[in-house]
């Protein structure tokens, strides 16, 4: 299922749901990519001044990928309701 994220806290909580269903820790999840615990908790915490490398090594380790395309119509309030 597609999800909408328009905030980093949108998107730390798509991350952090993922590597749940996945059954890893974030430390599982931080050695997987060779990177500190605190930088996968900073990821899914909101963290503004994370590497876009950093997020994309996240996304693959988590087998998830970004997709842009247009804005929907939504408020970011409706989209922040699905969280």
């Amino acid at each position: 299922m597609d999800q909408i994220t328009r905030t980093p806290k949108q998107l730390g909580t798509i991350l952090r749901r993922r590597r749940k269903e996945l059954g890893l820790s974030q430390d599982a999840l931080a050695s997987r990519i060779h990177l500190r615990q605190a930088t996968i908790s900073a990821l899914e915490n909101s963290a503004t001044d994370t590497r876009l490398g950093t997020l994309f090594d996240a996304l693959a380790a988590l087998d998830i990928e970004l997709v842009v395309r247009p804005r929907t119509k939504g408020s970011a309030k409706e989209i922040e309701e699905l969280f």
